[in-house]
């Protein structure tokens, strides 16, 4: 029988070929998410983009003088101009796939961890999303377990440190747990009654292609779906700090969940994330059972730390925890001392000591928003988007991996009110400009690149087309008319008007 290792600290040794392998892992995410970001990142950052980072530092500057770095940790106060912003996102492909190879895999973490964060700290509402916090706290602990030296095979001569590999299960039970609390904490009903999969998957932002047939399933059908996720975010973080058998079972679990939430939506690179996250729970005697690492040598003991290594890796591995159980204690309204909240919140803006809860309330509408232009305020031609809804006879698309940013923020700007979407207004702008890099966001401009007089915003109602609705019209959507959005808009020597 297999003797269950200590909970607070694993024999790392086991977990050698899992190290290399979360790294490895990690770094194909990380050069997914910087050529996604790549490819839209003029469009909303470059100095004609939606929301120019220059203008975002200058700002941050004016207000907090010598300090802004401080707030705003990021390496472009160096320089935002359009091709750094460009550079640094091909640099960061180029960096990731150095680390999937194993090559410097401690630079090469460190180096995506400081070029995405100083992404996600200029980043506001496009870069705002759970797993880009998720990948930048991944990629902290990264640094620390990764080995030194300028290659890293999975043989690894040294086991890797048991706290970050502890830290690592912590990261994963908490990524579940909390989005299992907050969806009771949220006192949503559609939680509560099982009744919140009947509305998921249409109402989520991006509907993948399976998911109009998902939806039509039996209402208890989707009971047991909400049932189950219940069961694997509330009860198999526990899993992760039990024996090796239990981890396996909870890897197993998030795997599933994982699977049935990416193939029925588009999440980006979230689910590969957090997919690698799992891989430290299972121990190599897990990975040594596929053909190719079988014949891996085990990794010898790992070397007593001296008294200042053992210290170090002590008040670190504190700090992390307190940190983080900070952040979701504060998520979940708990009330903490002040000291502590001050600790979190002065971490707070390298994005790495995170809480997290996805889908604490159930979206139960679908709104969505058309954009349409005008050259004289009677025809008006509509924008296309690459991935949202619109078109009603076009069905919802498959995006492997890449996270179009602006797509997804256009379902929470539907949300909100026209007052409450500053940067919407700054994108109308930028189509009533004909701006370039903006365009190429979309799927059609229907003016080939010359400017429209007007632009205006309309919001609609979308729900999936019922079957007979599909094969008869060729519709996968059906659409209601709510009415504006926001108003009209022209631009009048360099200044927005209102069009009454």
């Amino acid at each position: 029988m297999e003797t269950p290792e200590p909970t607070k600290s694993p024999r790392s040794a086991d977990y050698a070929i899992a190290a290399g392998l979360f790294l490895r892992g990690l770094g194909l995410v990380y050069a997914i998410a910087f050529a996604s970001l790549g490819s839209q990142a003029l469009g909303l950052y470059g100095a004609h983009g939606i929301l120019p980072v220059a203008h975002l530092l200058a700002a941050v500057r004016e207000r907090a003088g010598a300090s802004a770095p401080f707030y705003v940790p990021t390496l472009f106060w160096l320089g935002a101009g359009d091709p750094v912003l460009a550079a640094t996102c091909w640099i960061g492909v180029a960096t990731g796939v150095a680390l999937a190879a194993g090559l410097a895999p401690r630079i090469s973490a460190a180096l995506c961890w400081v070029l995405y964060l100083s992404w996600v700290a200029v980043g506001r509402v496009f870069l705002g999303f759970q797993w880009d916090a998720l990948l930048l706290e991944t990629g902290l602990l990264a640094i620390w377990l990764a080995p030194g030296g300028l290659t890293a095979p999975l043989a690894r001569s040294r086991p890797p440190s048991w706290a970050p590999l502890f830290l690592l299960r912590w990261l994963v039970a908490r990524l579940f747990l909390l989005s299992g609390l907050v969806k009771l904490a949220s006192g949503d009903l559609a939680w509560r009654d099982l009744s919140a999969m009947t509305f998921h998957h249409w109402t989520q932002p991006l509907p993948g292609p399976i998911a109009p047939f998902v939806h039509a399933l039996p209402a208890w059908v989707h009971e047991i779906e909400t049932l189950a996720t219940f069961a694997i975010e509330l009860g198999c973080p526990l899993l992760v700090f039990g024996p090796r058998a239990t981890r396996r079972i909870a890897a197993a679990a998030f795997l599933a969940l994982l699977a049935a939430i990416n193939t029925t939506g588009n999440y980006g690179f979230f689910g590969p994330l957090a997919a690698v996250l799992c891989v430290p729970l299972l121990d190599d005697a897990v990975w040594r059972r596929l053909p190719v690492l079988r014949a891996l040598p085990p990794a010898a003991a790992p070397p007593r730390p001296s008294r200042l290594r053992g210290a170090l890796s002590a008040a670190s591995f504190a700090v992390v925890v307190t940190l983080t159980a900070g952040a979701a204690l504060l998520r979940l309204a708990v009330p903490i001392p002040d000291a502590w909240r001050s600790l979190v919140l002065a971490a707070s803006p390298l994005a790495s000591f995170n809480a997290y809860g996805l889908f604490a309330v159930m979206t139960k509408d679908r709104l969505e928003i058309e954009v349409d232009g005008s050259r004289d305020g009677d025809t008006w031609l509509p924008y296309e988007f690459r991935w949202k809804p619109d078109r009603v006879e076009r069905p919802p698309p498959f995006v492997p991996l890449h996270m179009p940013r602006l797509d997804w923020q256009m379902w929470f700007a539907a949300l909100e009110d026209c007052a409450s979407s500053d940067w919407f207004v700054a994108f109308e702008r930028r189509l009533l400009e004909a701006e370039p890099h903006v365009l190429a966001l979309l799927a059609r401009d229907p003016f080939g690149g010359e400017r429209p007089r007007f632009v205006r915003s309309l919001a609609y109602r979308y729900r999936f087309a019922d079957a007979e609705t599909r094969r008869r019209t060729g519709a996968w959507w059906t659409r209601e008319l709510l009415g504006d959005y926001c108003p009209t808009l022209e631009l009048v020597g360099g200044t927005l008007r209102a069009v009454p």
